[in-house]
């Protein structure tokens, strides 16, 4: 089915995977919530047409069919939402292949803001994630990361202490040696600190296999899949980090500031 997270946040031409039903009319129908401009905030769209409103019959097979979501905000009774999504030809799954409101490609602020000059580059790859340019995409966000690479995993050693910062700066150093984005994460990425492994899962060794896959012999649609994962591990990593450091420094000013009232009483 055209599930939620398909209408609401997939990009032209990027295939969600399902096995689609013989006939039209057994493809289960859903709500969606999404932004309505006339209410200024998010609302529940309501289907207000049939999927095999085109067909000749209800019952008719679903084999390649292209067909038109007409979607109405259930609280104005005015905004719509109109997606036009295709079956692929052995009905493994779905396939936007038109959507209006055209779908969103702002940037999130604080990324943009903690990206500072390669901000334009994240931009430059939402937007051809919007249009299904797979690996046009992949190329921005390769680019980011190996333009940031550095700073990031010098900003990684703050998060750390003990032996255990020891070893990473010991391989940070490494890292120096090369040029090679691949080489430099492979150095590092088993030393990462817990704040930055949610669940045990490692974003730098996601993001290392991700990127030697590279961008040769790939199709659009198996880069827009890596142009995606690389999307999401960087604003991870960008804003975990930011975070640790802004939360670790707010707690070392308040112990000193603490400390040093403490220590005025004494003298006192």
């Amino acid at each position: 089915m055209p599930n939620k997270e398909f209408l609401e946040t997939y990009p032209l031409y990027k295939k969600f995977a399902f096995d689609v039903p013989i006939y039209m009319e057994k493809i289960p129908e859903v709500t969606i919530n999404m932004a309505c401009p006339k209410c200024s905030s998010n609302q529940t769209f309501l289907l207000r047409n049939r999927y095999y409103e085109n067909c000749e019959y209800s019952n008719f097979p679903s084999l390649g069919v292209t067909f038109r979501l007409l979607y109405l905000c259930g609280h104005c009774q005015d905004f719509n939402r109109i997606f036009l999504v295709k079956i692929s030809n052995d009905r493994s799954g779905f396939t936007k292949v038109g959507q209006y409101p055209a779908w969103d490609i702002k940037g999130e602020p604080n990324i943009e803001r903690l990206l500072g000059a390669h901000a334009a580059y994240y931009k430059r790859g939402l937007i051809c994630e919007s249009q299904g340019y797979g690996i046009g995409a992949f190329g921005y966000y390769r680019r980011i990361t190996e333009e940031i690479i550095d700073g990031l995993l010098d900003e990684i050693a703050d998060l750390l202490v003990g032996e255990d910062q020891d070893k990473y700066i010991e391989a940070l150093e490494q890292t120096k040696k090369t040029t090679i984005t691949q080489d430099k994460i492979d150095l590092v990425k088993d030393l990462l600190p817990p704040i930055l492994r949610p669940e045990g899962m490692n974003p730098l060794s996601t993001l290392h296999s991700t990127l030697s896959e590279g961008l040769h012999a790939k199709s659009d649609e198996d880069c827009l899949e890596s142009a995606e994962a690389c999307r999401e591990i960087l604003v991870f990593l960008v804003n975990q980090i930011s975070s640790s450091k802004a939360a670790s420094k707010g707690f070392t000013d308040s112990m000193r500031k603490l400390l040093d009232k403490k220590g005025g009483k004494a003298k006192g």
